[in-house]
């Protein structure tokens, strides 16, 4: 059962190594640097998709080896609702987010610019909130509000 708790603190490094990294490539274009950019959203991508395989090993080791629900959230009073309002749009916004991050990304390596630019601008920022706040829930998970 050792091994679980690694994944928290695994997956809040993906999270915050995607956001820098989004950051980064934004500047990098803003610069007109675009292979730098390339590689620096690739590797966006790529963290985020590392982060997708450790989250769901994490949640099915809990579940089908030691058969634990998700970790409680301890914290009470205006914690709560701050804490669930972060966690939903979090969960939300990054379902909803990921096709699209994939359709910009195709479109990118495709040379599309005009078509990957357009929905960059929409896509960018909700991938960045989604990155924030992983780190966000991560930390009043495990670290304001840890279960005893």
């Amino acid at each position: 059962m050792e091994v679980l708790h690694i994944f928290p603190h695994l997956n809040a490094a993906l999270n915050a190594t995607s956001g820098l990294l989004l950051l980064t490539g934004f500047a990098l274009i803003r610069s007109r640097k675009q292979g730098a950019h390339r590689l620096a959203m690739l590797s966006a991508a790529s963290v985020s998709a590392l982060f997708l395989v450790s989250y769901v090993a994490h949640h099915s080791i809990r579940t089908y080896y030691y058969g634990l629900g998700p970790t409680r959230f301890t914290g009470e009073g205006l914690a709560r609702p701050v804490y669930f309002t972060i966690l939903t749009s979090h969960t939300i916004l990054a379902t909803v987010v990921a096709p699209f991050v994939l359709a910009v990304l195709w479109r990118g390596l495709k040379g599309r610019f005009e078509e990957h630019k357009r929905l960059a601008r929409l896509v960018f920022p909700v991938w960045l909130y989604v990155s924030i706040t992983g780190v966000a829930v991560y930390f009043m998970l495990y670290h304001l509000y840890p279960a005893g």
